[in-house]
Parts: C-alpha cells; structure tokens; sequence
C-alpha cells in the first residue's frame, strides 16, 4: 500500500529481467506497516498485480527489517559476492545511481569467477514518476495522528465530530461518528466526511472495508472533474471501497493548494492515510 515502494518496482523489475542472467539476485522484503498487509493472500495478490517475477518474503516478525536496522519504505540494499552490502540507498530516486553500482558489482563477480559472459550495455530506460508534494504523509490511527486538527491526536477513542468553519492545510479533519483505533479510523454513521487541505499533483488513499463502502469525491467544494480524478475515481466522482489498499484519489495535471473532501456513504470505511506525490 506503500506509493514510494509501489513507484520503485518498475525499476526493480527493470534491472531483474536485464542482469538476472549476469548473476543478479532480487529478494523483495515486504516488511508491512498496517495488519492487513502481514495476511499472505493480500500480498500474494499484490505480487501478481504488479507482475513481480522475483521472489518476495513475507516479513511480519520485522526480523529482516530490524536486522539491517532499517526505518525506511522503500530501502534498497546491494550485497556483493562476498556477502558485503556495498551500497544502500532509501526511499525513492538514486536509480541510476542504482545500476551503475548494479553494473559495477556484476563486472567485480564477472572476474572473480572468471566469466566470459557480458554485461547488457547501457542504463535502463524506465520512466521515473516525478514526485512534487508539498503535503506529508498523514495518519488516521491513534499511533500517528499527529495531524489531526478536530480531534484528540494519539488517543484511540469512539464520538462525534464536526468540521470547524476554517481548515489549516496539511490538517486531518473528521466529520460523523467515527472511532478512532490505533492503525484507522472506522465510521460508523452515513454522510461522515473526511476533509484535508493538501499542496500535490496526487492523492492517495488506503483504505478498506468489510462491505463495500462509497466514496463521493468533492475536489475545492465541487465534485471532482473526470480531468482531475484519480485512477480510482473516474466515474462518477466516486470511490467504492472495498478491498484494503491504496486507492488513487486525486490526479491533477499540475501541483497546486486544493481542499479535497470525501463523503463516505456507508459505515464501516477503514481509513489508514493519505498520501501524496
């Protein structure tokens, strides 16, 4: 559900089908940030969406994570045919940076086991999605909410909110009945509303639902222009929700300051956070 990780895998994917066959290995470790991420079949799944062809460990114990002392989604570690890691490099961007070091690994096993095998010429040609956010990620559970602007921030609690007559940007405001848990916030009356002030080209969304949930989508006080929807929201300035994952929201041409407000139809939304790029 992560956007940084999920815009780092066409380059990963890149760089497998080219090396694999000069000797480069990928591991995917999916290290999951929310619960539903650790079930087996949400990941499986995610694997076969994005057409990942190396192999992925499940990491929910966080052992692999901790081990290398990591904090970071997405992380890229390179390890040399020695077993050193001899270059890393976290979150998105650097790639090629990436696979000139890629390259340079490859040609250093290439004599040490004395292959006469060749490295593919030249960097991949994979398309970098620029990213122009001035909104950071925010959270809805209690473990992170610090951007919460109508509500008690880290404290997991069940009532009634109403939006204030002015709203701050980068400020995370509820309208409804909605309880507030550590990972979400789940409503549980029809209208609630969700409303944030953000600086982006894109909004991101993860969410989910037991049952499905709609979204209608409000962009500056109208409903959302075909134009400016997200991937998920091009018909009829509207989200169902149902599935847990990342759900694109917003997708303007150019980044600027928008109001986007999003009216949930039905109880029982389970909103994780937004994100932007």
């Amino acid at each position: 559900s992560c956007i940084n990780c999920q815009r780092t895998i066409p380059h990963l994917d890149a760089w497998y089908e080219k090396y694999k066959n000069q000797g480069l290995v990928i591991i995917g470790v999916h290290t999951p940030e929310f619960g539903f991420e650790q079930d087996y079949e949400n990941v499986a799944a995610a694997v076969k969406k994005f057409d990942i062809k190396y192999p992925v460990v499940l990491d929910n114990d966080y052992s692999t994570w901790t081990s290398y002392k990591n904090r970071y989604w997405p992380r890229k570690y390179l390890v040399d045919i020695d077993g050193f890691i001899v270059y890393d490099h976290i979150g998105e961007g650097g790639y090629e940076e990436t696979e000139r070091k890629i390259r340079e690994t490859l040609e250093e096993r290439k004599q040490i086991l004395d292959l006469r095998q060749e490295i593919p010429e030249g960097l991949s040609e994979t398309e970098t999605i620029a990213t122009d956010a001035g909104s950071p990620e925010v959270y809805f559970g209690a473990n992170r909410n610090e951007l919460f602007g109508n509500g008690p921030a880290g404290k997991v609690v069940t009532a009634t909110f109403l939006l204030p007559e002015k709203k701050e940007l980068n400020t995370l405001y509820l309208d409804g009945i909605w309880s507030v848990t550590s990972e979400f916030a789940e409503n549980s009356s029809a209208e609630s509303k969700i409303v944030f002030r953000y600086q982006a080209k894109n909004v991101y969304f993860v969410a989910g639902s037991e049952m499905p949930v709609s979204l209608r989508v409000f962009l500056d006080g109208k409903p959302i222009r075909s134009a400016d929807a997200g991937s998920d929201a091009a018909e009829n300035s509207s989200i169902t929700v149902s599935d847990h994952r990342l759900y694109h929201v917003v997708g303007t041409q150019i980044p600027g300051e928008h109001t986007l407000e999003l009216r949930v139809q039905e109880p029982g939304l389970k909103a994780f956070t937004f994100t932007f790029g």
